[in-house]
């Protein structure tokens, strides 16, 4: 299969570097100082895993060679437009659109750009931050992505997909409920951002508060709410070591979206927070907790909007 890579940051260039270190037909589109970086030094990663660093095979946005069999997409919620654009000419009568974003909205964009036939539902599970070198650093030992038909039928072609990441570190199964996972990492990642972000602390910092524990539990049944609420309640070996993890001591976890809040950059607060915020509103549940989170990153944005 010929797999098209949106950009080579810190997921996508983990994702498609593990291919390419497989042997796979992988290709980054990529831009800017990100084209000298490949080019020169090829695509490096340090992992627990197993550090690697293979040659990049680079496209740009007037050159990409398409159709392709499946486009990773790992935009940034606030660049969806432009992601889309992108990748237009990539995408064929026969490719996937394998979306790796958190949360639920970039679904309809994507069905409306390609068509629900083109888009599979996806999620990722790593953690891994790019360097100012351009290298990439995977800190944990999350190494994996659920990703299927919406349908919830195990396809042909999630068969295949499969089978292209198998003999390497990520743990890629086709899922025949991918539309629950995608709301298992929402909940997850909407609890632990919106705290981070509320608190300006990793998990360990909160929790050694007298209710920081009991605060970030309190975000996760919020969020939980709104799962059971629109159909996908979570399953409890999906939120036991979600609840070991939020309230881990000296935990040193901590949202994305924390660390571009504290860097003056654009957050997908409005994507995720504030998503999850208009599906309880339309539940009728409260949610205080992650209320105050969005304010917190809308005093932010805002900010940023002024300048």
């Amino acid at each position: 299969m010929r797999f098209l890579v949106l950009g080579a940051g810190a997921v996508g260039g983990y994702f498609g570097g593990r291919l390419a270190e497989a042997g796979r037909d992988v290709t980054f589109l990529v831009r800017g100082a990100r084209i000298d970086q490949l080019a020169q030094h090829g695509l490096h990663v340090e992992s627990p895993l197993g550090d690697f660093r293979v040659p990049a095979r680079i496209a740009t946005a007037d050159q990409l060679g398409g159709p392709y069999d499946v486009v990773l997409l790992t935009a940034k919620h606030y660049d969806l437009d432009g992601a889309i654009a992108a990748i237009r000419p990539a995408v064929g009568p026969r490719t996937a659109v394998l979306p790796l974003l958190n949360g639920l909205l970039h679904l309809d964009r994507l069905d409306a750009a390609f068509g629900a036939e083109h888009v599979l539902g996806g999620v990722a599970y790593v953690g891994a931050v790019l360097l100012p070198d351009g290298s990439i650093r995977h800190v944990n030992r999350l190494s994996g992505i659920a990703f299927g038909e919406r349908s919830g039928a195990v396809s042909e072609r999630a068969r295949a997909i499969a089978a292209e990441f198998a003999g390497t570190p990520v743990s890629a199964p086709a899922s025949a409920d991918i539309m629950l996972d995608m709301w298992e990492k929402f909940v997850f990642i909407t609890a632990m951002a919106g705290m981070n972000c509320l608190f300006r602390g990793n998990i360990g910092e909160i929790v050694a508060t007298r209710d920081g524990s009991a605060l970030m539990l309190d975000a996760l049944a919020e969020c939980r709410a709104v799962a059971t609420a629109a159909g996908f309640a979570p399953r409890p070996h999906a939120m036991e070591p979600v609840e070991r993890l939020l309230t881990e001591p000296g935990g040193v976890n901590s949202a994305s979206m924390r660390q571009d809040l504290e860097a003056g950059r654009r957050t997908e607060a409005d994507a995720i927070i504030g998503d999850m915020l208009r599906r309880a509103a339309g539940f009728g549940l409260a949610t205080p907790l992650l209320r105050a989170a969005y304010c917190a990153l809308q005093v932010h944005e805002n900010r940023l909007a002024r300048r």
